[in-house]
């Protein structure tokens, strides 16, 4: 496929640490474990979706077997790295075990690890979503993990290391992989708006950024929809909802200061407003319950924000913050558990909004 026609998290996808965003820690210890050359036969990437565990076992894969390394980089010139850039490297094993998790795969691994690489120094295999290998394929991973070829590298990646049985996890060096902040996003968005020549508003990239939750690989899908429409102008917020289908975080923001306020009839009123003008009612009971949900840790502390509200503005952290000092802590639980249980009656109910609205009405009281 021509490098122009690849998606974008694809064809800006990096290919040397130094181009490596938001894991500090992460690249640093296994760029000094290949520099002293202390590498481990395995591996375990855990963490949120688009946050780098791929991209970063590729870029290991590449740097442990570069012909040219210049301390932990990998060349990207030499015959190893032109194999794996330009996805040729049969050594390279790469396995999804959301769609490839039974016994019959591992065990196809197993026979392909049994002969020393081809070309290649290391026989790297990158088994991504390993959590949902089935029971037997678990096991059989094991039995090749316990007593692996001095050649062979593993790297599992999951976004649910908690599943990952600790026979494996225990064999394995362990890096977590964090949502990465609106900052290091909004970073890497603005250099691929500049190289497509894509025009954007700063509160519609916000808002899109914000809807990623702190996933770069997200964020760039959701900016490579807005490549298919072409416009001489910048794309403005409401631009961004009405392509990507998205709702505005704002609407939540405004009901949950009425809630917090306790505007009773106020908070009805902006219900049925905005029921008028179309506002997909399930949706938006989905998008306040998560966003009373950030308000509820920020009460617990607020010191919590970065890692509550990851990809928002400084803006929307001082906001979330300021609402949750005016919940009671009771209170705020109360609502929320009021409104997860109108979100499992709306689906049934011949008036959309009525859960909703009976729940704001239980949760004010008199």
């Amino acid at each position: 496929m021509a490098e122009n026609n690849l998606v974008l998290y694809r064809k800006y996808r990096p290919k040397s640490f130094k181009d490596f965003v938001g894991q500090e820690q992460v690249t640093k210890v296994i760029m000094n474990e290949i520099s002293t050359g202390s590498i481990s036969h395995a591996y375990l990437f855990s963490g949120h979706r688009g946050t780098g565990k791929t991209t970063m076992a590729r870029i290991f894969a590449k740097a442990i077997n570069c012909q040219n390394r210049q301390g932990a980089e990998p060349c990207n010139e030499c015959p190893s790295c032109k194999e794996i850039n330009e996805g040729r490297a049969i050594d390279l094993i790469e396995v999804d075990a959301a769609s490839n998790r039974g016994i019959e795969e591992i065990k196809s691994l197993r026979e392909s690890i049994r002969f020393a690489p081809t070309f290649l120094k290391y026989k790297v295999l990158i088994l991504d979503e390993a959590h949902q290998l089935s029971k037997d394929a678990t096991n059989a991973l094991l039995k090749i993990m316990e007593e692996p070829p001095a050649y062979v590298v593993f790297i599992l990646a999951t976004t649910e290391a908690n599943k990952m049985i600790p026979t494996i996890s225990s064999r394995c060096q362990k890096f977590n992989f964090h949502k990465l902040n609106h900052d290091i996003i909004e970073e890497k968005l603005k250099i691929i708006c500049k190289a497509e020549k894509i025009k954007i508003e700063k509160d519609a990239l916000d808002l899109l950024i914000s809807s990623a939750d702190g996933s770069l690989r997200d964020a760039e899908a959701k900016m490579n929809q807005l490549i298919n429409f072409v416009t001489d102008v910048a794309f403005t917020s409401g631009d961004v909802r009405e392509i990507l289908g998205l709702s505005d975080i704002n609407l939540a923001i405004e009901l949950v200061d009425m809630l917090a306020k306790k505007e009773k009839v106020k908070a009805i009123k902006f219900i049925s407003d905005n029921m008028e003008k179309g506002l997909d009612i399930s949706d938006f009971l989905s998008m306040t319950i998560d966003y009373l949900r950030k308000i509820m840790l920020l009460k617990i502390g607020a010191e919590l924000i970065d890692i509550v509200m990851p990809s928002e503005t400084k803006e929307a952290k001082e906001k979330a913050i300021e609402q949750s000092e005016l919940f009671e802590e009771k209170r705020l639980a109360k609502t929320l558990e009021l409104l997860m249980d109108a979100e499992n009656k709306t689906k049934y109910s011949s008036i959309p909004q009525l859960p909703m609205e009976l729940a704001i009405i239980e949760s004010l009281g008199d």
